[in-house]
Order: structure tokens, then sequence, then C-alpha cells
């Protein structure tokens, strides 16, 4: 039985994710992984579940978030 690295959970049905770097986390839900895993959008701070967009190095949820940053070339995939 493995336990949630976020949460604390106890799960018969956890599942480990492994970096490209080798470090591997333990998770009880896609929720608790997402919360400790998926990068932050640099101007509204919700976390980046899908491809966003990326200006600079810097994440960004969508275009409209980078747009306020001055990234106005971005534009979300349609």
């Amino acid at each position: 039985m493995g336990k949630c690295e976020v949460c604390g959970n106890e799960y018969d049905k956890a599942f480990t994710v492994t970096e490209t770097s080798g470090e591997s986390h333990t998770f009880d839900s896609f929720e608790c992984a997402i919360h400790a895993l998926a990068p932050e959008c640099a101007h509204c701070g919700c976390r980046v579940v899908g491809h966003g967009v990326e200006h600079d190095g810097t994440v960004y949820c969508c275009a409209n978030c980078a747009k306020h940053v001055g990234a106005t070339a971005l534009r979300d995939r349609v």
C-alpha cells in the first residue's frame, strides 16, 4: 500500500510518477499529482494541466495571461 506524499492517504491503488531526473513521487490521485507536479501559471497562479503557452521560459495557462506581461505574439491553440 502506497502513501500519498501530498495528502498522506494510504491507498491500495496509489501510483508512482518518476521524473526524467529519476526522482519518484507517490500519489493516491491525479488531483494530488497535479497539485505537486503541474507548473503554475506565472500570471494567475492556476495549475497548467493542458498545453499552456511558454514565453522566454515562463509558463502561462493561456495566451491571455501571457499578454498581461507583454507577450503579445503568443496564441492559444485552436
